[in-house]
């Protein structure tokens, strides 16, 4: 075992730890730190221009430290940033995302990137819940044992509701749940094993009610929706023909059918694509034609018309192997790629412009509050 060192810590990274430099000029990732903090480590992992060091002691707190409002903080495997107050968060959020084009892409930018706020706390409409030794609550840290908790400080006000009825009367045995809360006060708890049965939600996105069944991804984050949707509609502008990849149940399908002529949407989920055909029948948007099949499928068929604006929200590995010069090869002249996930978001944005692609505009949203994660909004054009 190493012996201690006292380290003032700079930033955060994209994972969650904080970052700082040790005394032979080495950068150090030290968990459950704040930036201006000078703490006291341990190193448990040593490379030639890197080290992990284990936080013993707080020797000073930095001006972005502060109490962290939920007692299983740093147990709980959901919130690493809890002790990090929210505009540091933000700007470090910023940060992480602009370091991530310029030193990944190679593009860069003249500024950080906005960063739209959400609100710290109660935010979050979909979690999944465990039981297990008479404990409800979250899985923690790097591990399959539960962190027991009766409320969540990032749930909405019912989940919360839910989550204090389960702790209140745990099961004997393992259990889990899938609660999803909708807009409209639809409630959907899933459990896992035979005979699970939940309807779905509804979800208000601009002029439209979305129907999403059981296990169909949707935006956790219920108040940063509209915002997140106007975005990504504005950054596609109108025209005549438009393709979306990754459309899931329409989260910004109706709005592109109302800007577009003619629009493609692609998904390979079936629970997903049965959601998007009833959700564009509601919206009276049935001229759009829906491909039932994966985003590889697609790009290698030659008989895809040549569409003027492509919009994406792939899931976190981004797109497939060789999916840029594909997506390239559509001859769009502009794409809109959402992306939860700032390293493949870069990878993806360096292969499009060495397809002659030019990024125009980038924006992130808090998404996530809490934790590291960031979604960005990138505009590229041909």
């Amino acid at each position: 075992m190493s012996e201690p060192v006292i380290v003032e810590i700079a930033s955060l990274a994209a994972g969650g730890d904080g970052v700082g430099r040790l005394a032979d000029g080495r950068i150090v990732f030290v968990p459950w730190t704040a930036p201006g903090d000078r703490v006291e480590l341990r190193l448990r992992e040593e490379k030639k221009r890197f080290a992990r060091g284990e936080l013993r002691r707080l020797v000073e707190p930095g001006t972005s430290r502060r109490e962290a409002p939920c007692p299983v903080a740093g147990v709980c495997g959901g919130c690493r940033w809890q002790h990090v107050d929210y505009p540091a968060q933000r700007e470090a959020k910023a940060t992480i995302l602009r370091d991530a084009v310029e030193r990944i892409a190679g593009l860069p930018l003249e500024a950080p990137p906005e960063i739209v706020p959400s609100p710290e706390f109660g935010y979050r409409a979909r979690a999944r819940i465990f039981a297990e030794g008479g404990r409800i609550g979250f899985r923690e840290l790097a591990s399959h044992d539960v962190a027991g908790v009766a409320q969540c400080p990032v749930l909405t006000e019912r989940l919360n509701a839910v989550l204090g009825e389960l702790a209140g009367d745990p099961p004997s045995g393992p259990a889990e749940w899938l609660l999803a809360e909708g807009d409209d006060e639809t409630l959907s708890v899933r459990t896992r094993g035979p005979g699970a049965k939940a309807g779905p939600i509804t979800l208000r996105v601009g002029e439209d009610s979305l129907r999403v069944g059981p296990g169909v991804f949707f935006q956790a984050n219920a108040p940063l929706r509209g915002a997140l949707v106007e975005a990504v509609l504005a950054a596609a502008g109108k025209g005549g023909r438009a393709v979306e990849l990754y459309a899931g149940a329409g989260f910004f399908t109706a709005g592109l059918a109302r800007a577009f002529l003619a629009l493609t949407a692609v998904e390979s989920d079936t629970r997903a694509t049965r959601d998007l055909r009833h959700n564009l029948a509601a919206a009276g948007q049935e001229h759009v034609s829906v491909r039932p099949e994966s985003v590889e499928a697609f790009l290698s068929d030659p008989r895809v018309p040549r569409p003027e604006v492509v919009v994406l929200d792939p899931p976190r590995v981004g797109l497939p192997r060789h999916g840029a010069p594909a997506l390239a090869s559509l001859g769009a002249r502009r794409i809109v790629y959402v992306s939860c996930d700032p390293a493949t978001l870069a990878r993806d944005l360096k292969a499009l412009t060495i397809e002659g692609y030019e990024l125009n505009a980038l924006r992130g949203f808090d998404l996530f509050p809490q934790t590291s994660h960031i979604e960005a909004v990138a505009t590229l054009e041909r």
